[in-house]
């Protein structure tokens, strides 16, 4: 037999082809990993008296609202916390906003809901036309529209924010709250009365004036633009963008009514949620953002028109099918 080595034969051949395209394979990048997805969800029936001016604003629905979207966000995969009532306290609430914007990264994705009274406290930064900042009415004191943009503004860019308000708000400058006396009394308006929100105030001035210096401070020159304004950009452009100075983050917001609205309470759910899930349908609908909020405004009476606009570069993100993570 020759010394020299012997060819390798046409199987030996295929064998080690085979094993270089194994080996090739387990070399290749992996995929990237999915995106993550946290969710908050905020549903108060009542409100501590203490910090209301002896008002605790008996509500009916709101706990099913938050708990019904909750729901949406297990379906979908999502980390969750639940604050109901007693729990959604200004600290929890701004602590697990805190928690998913130091979590989540680019890409990401983040749901907010909130259920429950809205409310407005004096303007004393100077930024609002109509000298008054709307609010959220936690459990132990109101959250200011600020405070809300602010904690959007910590989260990083090309994160994609969700926010599901089925509340009273601000839409534009021009807002002229409806008085309790104009509704049925069958009717349960999500609004704080104006004789309670002054009560509140006054009894609580320091604090929500400190609050209000606080978050102006903090912004410095990075400052968002107010959310009032960035509302009344949309309602007189007829555009969905508001521009907004910095903002990182992607972000829709489709709250229950328009600024001269209210969203109305009712046994099972918001009126805005109601509609909200019925079109959802348990994940058959298919459309985006912008069908999803048609279809939902075409189910409610003229009286309360949910609205739609956006922050940030949103341009792919609206025309994902809602919730997708």
């Amino acid at each position: 037999m020759s010394s020299k080595q012997a060819k390798p034969t046409p199987k030996a051949a295929t064998k080690k082809v085979a094993s270089k395209k194994i080996a090739a394979k387990k070399a290749s990048p992996k995929k990237p990993a999915a995106h993550k997805a946290m969710s908050l969800h905020l549903g108060l029936n009542a409100v501590s008296a203490a910090a209301y001016g002896g008002w605790t604003g008996p509500l009916a629905a709101c706990e099913f609202d938050a708990n019904d979207m909750a729901a949406i966000a297990a379906m979908k995969g999502m980390k969750s916390t639940v604050l109901l009532t007693k729990k959604a306290t200004r600290a929890n609430m701004l602590a697990a906003m805190r928690t998913a914007a130091s979590t989540l990264k680019s890409g990401d994705f983040f749901f907010l809901s909130y259920s429950g009274h809205g409310g407005q406290v004096p303007d004393v930064t100077g930024e609002e036309i109509d000298k008054k900042d709307e609010t959220w009415c936690l459990f132990d004191g109101q959250l200011i529209d600020d405070e809300l943009y602010a904690e959007l503004g910590r989260f990083a860019a090309g994160v994609r924010v969700l926010v599901l308000s089925d509340s009273c708000h601000s839409g534009t400058v021009t807002r002229e709250v409806p008085q309790m006396s104009d509704f049925p009394l069958n009717q349960r308006p999500k609004l704080m009365p104006e004789a309670v929100a002054m009560r509140t105030y006054r009894e609580h001035q320091s604090f929500y004036d400190k609050l209000q210096r606080d978050v102006a401070k903090a912004a410095g020159d990075d400052r968002m633009i107010d959310p009032d304004t960035a509302l009344a950009q949309v309602a007189v452009s007829g555009r969905l963008s508001a521009i907004v100075k910095r903002f990182k983050a992607k972000v829709i917001l489709i709250s229950g009514c328009q600024d001269n609205q209210t969203s109305m309470d009712g046994e099972h759910n918001g009126a805005f949620t109601e509609q909200l899930l019925k079109v959802w349908s348990n994940g058959a609908f298919t459309g985006n953002y912008a069908s999803f909020h048609a279809r939902i405004r075409a189910r409610l009476p003229p009286s309360q028109s949910p609205n739609l606009f956006t922050l940030g570069a949103v341009g792919r993100f609206l025309t994902q099918t809602p919730f997708t993570v």
